[in-house]
C-alpha cells in the first residue's frame, strides 16, 4: 500500500463516517467509529415531549409538590414560611385574574360578531341543555353516593373540634339568592361590574328573652329562689342590596353577548370594530402563552403551601375521610364515565383523546382551583391541540365558566346530605328534591373563584332547614376538594365546547360558504369597476 493509500481516509473510519451523515443531514454517533442513527420510536418520543414540553413540566410541578409538602411538613415551618412558599403561587393566579376581564370581553364579542344571530341562538341553547343536564346527573350522582356511603355520622361532629368563631353564621335567604342571580345579569354600572357585584344583606335586630327559674323545689314557694335568665336572639328584619368585591362575570357575559350580536347585524357598517375585538383577543392569548410558561412554577409553590397549611392531617383523616372519598368518588364517576359518555353518544368520537388535548387545562385548575383563572388556558388547549373553531370556544367558554358547575354542584349536594347525616336526620324525598334544586341554583350563582362553592353551600342548608353553623366542619378539607370539584368544571366546559362545535359545524360551514360568496362577489364587481369602458 502506498503512502497515499494509507493517508486517505478508510471506509470504516469514524471521520468519512460522521462527515457523511453530517452532509446527509442524519444524526450521528460516533461511539466505537459506527453511525448510530435514532430509533423511530425514540425519534417520534423526543418530537412529542418537545411538542408537550409544558404539559410535561406541569405534571412534573404537581407530582414535586406532593413530595415536597408532605416532607418538608416533618419540619413543621411557621405560618410566615408557609406564606412565603405560597408566594409564587400567588402571582400565577393574580396573573391569570388579570386577564379574565380583557379576555373575556374580547373573545365573546368577537366570536358572536362572526356568527349571524341564528346560529347564535342554536348554539347557545345546545349550550345551556348541555350545562343544565349535565349540572343534574352531577347532582343524582352525589345524592345516590351520600346516601348509599354514608359518610355522617354524629360522633364525628364531636370530633370535628370546629371552633365557634370560625364558622359563618351568615344567613341568606333562597329567593333573594335568586333574585341577586338576576340583578347581577342586569348591572346599573358596567365599570363597577370589572369588580364589584350585587349581594342581598339582612338588618338584625336583638330580640331579649327573660325567663325566671326557681331554684329548690320548682314550685315557686318561699323556699326557692328566683333567677332571671335573659337570652338573646339575632332576627332579620330587613334586608337591603350592597355591593361586594368580585367580577360580576354574569353581567358582563349579557352585555358583551347584546353587544356581539347587534354587532353582527351591523356587519358591513362595523368591520373595524369587529377586527379591534378580534385583534384584542389574539393578543390577549398571546399574554397567556407567556404566562403559562410560569404555571409550572406557580403550581408547585401553590400545592405545596396549601399541603402545609393542614392543620391535623390523623385529625382529618379520621372525621372527614369518608365523606372525602364519597365527593372524590362522585368526581370521578362523573368526570371519566358521565361526561366521557356523553361526549362520545354526541360525537361518535374517542373522548379520551379529547381529554389529553386539555390536560394543561385540567392540571391548571387543579393548582389555581379557579375556573375564570384556568379560562386562558382552556381556550388554548381547545383551540390549539383538539382544533374547536375559535366561534364556539369565544362564545361557549366564558358562559361554561360561569354557569357551568357541575363539580360544585355535586359537592353542595353530597356536603348538605352529610351534614343532615351528622345531625342524625333523615331526610324526606322532599327534602332530597329541594336540596337537588337549590344546589342548581346555587352552583349557577357561585362565582369562578376559590372557595364559592363553600359559601353559596349556606344556602342550601338552609333551604333545607339544616343549621349552616355546621359547614366549619368542612372547612378543613374544602382546600382540596376545591380543586378537584373544579376541574371537572373545566373539563365539563370542555367538553360542552366540543359537543356544541360538533353539532353546529354544518351552521359553521354554511356561513363559511356564504362568507366566501360575498368576498368572491365583492372581488367581481372591484375588478368589473377597473376594467375600462371602450
Amino acid at each position: 500500500m502506498t503512502e497515499l493509500e494509507l493517508n486517505m481516509p478508510q471506509p470504516d473510519d469514524p471521520m468519512l463516517i460522521q462527515s457523511e451523515s453530517k452532509a446527509n443531514g442524519d444524526p450521528v454517533g460516533t461511539m466505537f467509529g459506527k453511525n448510530r442513527k435514532i430509533p423511530p420510536g425514540a425519534q417520534s418520543c423526543l418530537n412529542w415531549s418537545k411538542k408537550n414540553l409544558l404539559l410535561l413540566m406541569t405534571i412534573a410541578a404537581v407530582a414535586l409538590a406532593l413530595l415536597l409538602g408532605f416532607t418538608i411538613r416533618l419540619v413543621e415551618p411557621s405560618a410566615k414560611a408557609v406564606k412565603l412558599i405560597k408566594f409564587p403561587g400567588d402571582l400565577l393566579i393574580r396573573a391569570l385574574k388579570m386577564l379574565i376581564i380583557p379576555l373575556v370581553v374580547s373573545s365573546l364579542i368577537s366570536g358572536i360578531a362572526k356568527l349571524n344571530p341564528r346560529s347564535c341562538g342554536k348554539m347557545g341553547g345546545k349550550a345551556l341543555l348541555y350545562y343544565f343536564s349535565t349540572t343534574l346527573i352531577a347532582i343524582v350522582i352525589g345524592i345516590v353516593l351520600v346516601v348509599a356511603i354514608h359518610p355522617g355520622k354524629p360522633s364525628l361532629k364531636e370530633l370535628s373540634g370546629i371552633p365557634e368563631e370560625d364558622v359563618d353564621k351568615g344567613r341568606i335567604n333562597t329567593l333573594d339568592a335568586f333574585l341577586d342571580l338576576i340583578r347581577n345579569l342586569f348591572p346599573d354600572n358596567l365599570v363597577a361590574a370589572c369588580f364589584r357585584q350585587t349581594k342581598t344583606k339582612y338588618k338584625y335586630r336583638i330580640i331579649e328573652e327573660v325567663v325566671e327559674v326557681y331554684n329548690g323545689t320548682g314550685n315557686n314557694t318561699q323556699n326557692d329562689s328566683a333567677v332571671i335568665v335573659t337570652t338573646e336572639t339575632k332576627e332579620p328584619y330587613d334586608s337591603y342590596q350592597t355591593n361586594i368585591e368580585g367580577i360580576n362575570v354574569l353581567g358582563l357575559i349579557c352585555f358583551c353577548i347584546g353587544f356581539g350580536i347587534v354587532l353582527s347585524r351591523l356587519n358591513e357598517k362595523a368591520p373595524l370594530l369587529i377586527q379591534f375585538f378580534g385583534e384584542l383577543s389574539e393578543i390577549v392569548m398571546a399574554l397567556v402563552n407567556l404566562i403559562m410558561w410560569y404555571s409550572p412554577v406557580g403550581i408547585l409553590f401553590l400545592i405545596m403551601g396549601n399541603i402545609l397549611a393542614i392543620p391535623d392531617l390523623a385529625k382529618v383523616a379520621q372525621t372527614l375521610g369518608m365523606y372525602m372519598l364519597t365527593v372524590c368518588a362522585g368526581l370521578i364517576l362523573h368526570g371519566g364515565i358521565v361526561l366521557p359518555l356523553i361526549y362520545f353518544i354526541a360525537t361518535r368520537k374517542n373522548p379520551f383523546l379529547f381529554m389529553k388535548g386539555v390536560l394543561q387545562a385540567w392540571l391548571t385548575a387543579l393548582g389555581t382551583a379557579s375556573s375564570s383563572a384556568t379560562l386562558p388556558v382552556t381556550f388554548r388547549c381547545l383551540e390549539e391541540n383538539n382544533h374547536i373553531d375559535k366561534r364556539v370556544t369565544r362564545f361557549v367558554l366564558p358562559v361554561g365558566a360561569t354557569v357551568n358547575m357541575d363539580g360544585t354542584a355535586l359537592y353542595e349536594a353530597v356536603g348538605a346530605i352529610f351534614i343532615a347525616q351528622l345531625n342524625g336526620r333523615d331526610l324526606a324525598f322532599g327534602e332530597i328534591l329541594t336540596i337537588s334544586l337549590t344546589a342548581t341554583l346555587a352552583s349557577v350563582g357561585a362565582a369562578s373563584i376559590p372557595s364559592a362553592g363553600l359559601v353559596t353551600m349556606v344556602m342550601v342548608l338552609i333551604a333545607a332547614n339544616l343549621p349552616p353553623e355546621d359547614i366549619g366542619i368542612l372547612f378543613t378539607v374544602d382546600w382540596l376538594l376545591d380543586r378537584f370539584r373544579t376541574s371537572i368544571n373545566v373539563l365539563g366546559d370542555a367538553f360542552g365546547a366540543g359537543i356544541v362545535y360538533h353539532l353546529s359545524r354544518e351552521d359553521l360551514a354554511r356561513e363559511d360558504e356564504e362568507i366566501a360568496k360575498e368576498q368572491l362577489y365583492e372581488v367581481a364587481v372591484h375588478d368589473d369597476s377597473e376594467v375600462p369602458k371602450s
